[in-house]
């Protein structure tokens, strides 16, 4: 069990952690035709908007109060319902989602009292549903607002099912935690709808921030689920939580809906696979598909390939909660060392960690434990750390905008830990060192040869 250490720093020198905001803005982009709002100033959403925008090389609907230092004082009021108003007027959105940020969290301002009083003030808005969230800046992380915002989504959309109605025993829930790309997302699906299930993902951006090509503009997200389905998300037969970070939506979706569910802490390496085909298996009550029992096969095969280039190297991982245990238990199971282990929040996923210690800290802590590290595993902000340290750099997380595909990076089911094992073993390979011509030692300085004349034949 590893032991929970946070940085006594007096300032973040290189920072892992990004924002509450940042993480709730990401999990409204998974509903359709939304438009998610800051409360804040302009500065708080241009930084996101082109943090978003680097990373998934996409158009980011992303709007703001625009707060000013006077607004800010007096309080924010009527800059949140002129901007609901705008955005109404001329996106047309479904849903908004409002997030607060730093400056209006210090100030004190009553969001979900501003929602009431803009509902009595318009009623021509009663058709756009309006989701408030608390996500101050100053504490938590990215994956403290996505999980809030998820939970605050259920709580307010979700319709509990009519007394005495069954649940669709086909339909099932999927709650993606924020350590998810698009492409984990798709490739969840599949395994799912093989199983003959039907799933609803909240949030789902795999429709929204997949990079296809839309066939007209839209100033809202352009894919994800709609307001309806996440409505009716109270009449699947079960829920199925991805991540940690996922459960206190879980447990609001049941304690509203009535639906049962089941946590996956883990959805990368064979064991954690397993896991969730015997889930989807005792759901469905169907056999696993022998599509994945081939590609169950693939991945022991990779494994054997490639556990010798894996076996006793040392790895520094800096990532969220959810992801450090995701990748860190994969890398432990393929034989290597997590000497370094470093994040962003509190989580109570922390202690199954396969490290002696996980430190809450920045990228300036990673660096410094890394220095006799095999490989350095983070998102795009280690490049600096990696090239100082002579390490190479596998790049995952939230932001990635150095490399082409993000979005499209695969990390999940007997598929995507197969393609991953490819991938970080080449990286090992590419890595080790080839003797040359000056590094082999001569026959005259080895220690086995000696003076005696050579033996003819």
């Amino acid at each position: 069990m590893a032991q929970i250490v946070t940085s006594t720093k007096s300032c973040t020198v290189n920072p892992l952690r990004m924002s509450q905001p940042l993480g709730a803005a990401l999990a409204f982009m998974g509903l359709r035709n939304c438009m998610p709002l800051l409360h804040g100033s302009q500065g708080c959403t241009s930084f996101g908007l082109v943090l978003f925008v680097r990373h998934f090389r996409e158009q980011i609907p992303l709007q703001t109060t625009a707060m000013s230092e006077v607004a800010t004082v007096l309080g924010g009021f009527e800059n949140v319902e002129q901007a609901i108003v705008n955005i109404v007027g001329r996106t047309k959105p479904d849903v908004i989602g409002i997030c607060t940020t730093g400056v209006t969290e210090i100030k004190g301002d009553d969001l979900d009292g501003y929602i009431k009083d803009v509902r009595k003030k318009h009623p021509e808005l009663a058709h756009v549903a309006l989701v408030p969230v608390s996500a101050p800046d100053f504490k938590g992380a990215f994956e403290d607002g996505f999980a809030a915002t998820v939970t605050r989504i259920v709580e307010t959309l979700v319709e509990a099912p009519p007394e005495g109605a069954a649940p669709d025993a086909d339909k099932i829930n999927v709650l993606a935690g924020s350590h998810l790309t698009p492409g984990d997302i798709d490739e969840l699906r599949d395994i799912i709808e093989a199983f003959g299930l039907v799933p609803t993902f909240l949030p789902d951006i795999s429709g929204s921030l997949d990079g296809h090509m839309p066939d007209d503009f839209t100033p809202t997200t352009h894919g994800g689920v709609s307001v309806a389905e996440v409505a009716a998300m109270g009449g699947a037969a079960h829920t199925l939580a991805i991540g940690a970070q996922m459960r206190k939506a879980a447990v609001a979706l049941e304690a509203k809906a009535g639906v049962p569910f089941t946590l996956l802490a883990r959805v990368t390496g064979l064991a954690a696979t397993d896991e969730l085909m015997v889930t989807l298996a005792r759901i469905s009550g169907r056999p696993v598909p022998a599509k994945y029992r081939r590609l169950r096969s693939q991945l022991v095969d990779a494994m054997l390939d490639g556990h010798f280039y894996f076996g006793g190297k040392s790895v520094a991982i800096g990532a969220e909660p959810d992801m450090l245990l995701n990748i860190g238990g994969w890398l432990a199971d393929m034989g290597c060392t997590v000497s370094a282990a470093v994040t962003t929040t509190t989580s109570p996923i922390l202690a199954q960690v396969p490290s002696d210690d996980v430190l809450i800290g920045d990228l300036e802590d990673l660096e410094r434990r890394a220095e006799d590290c095999d490989l350095l595993v983070t998102h795009s902000h280690g490049r600096q750390a990696a090239e100082r340290l002579g390490v190479p750099l596998f790049r995952m997380g939230l932001p990635m905008f150095d490399r082409l595909g993000a979005a499209h990076q695969v990390a999940v089911g007997y598929r995507g830990t197969r393609d991953l094992i490819f991938a970080i073993g080449n990286v090992f390979i590419a890595n080790i060192k080839e003797p040359d011509v000056n590094s082999w030692r001569s026959a005259a300085a080895r220690p086995d040869q000696t003076d005696a004349p050579a033996t003819a034949y």
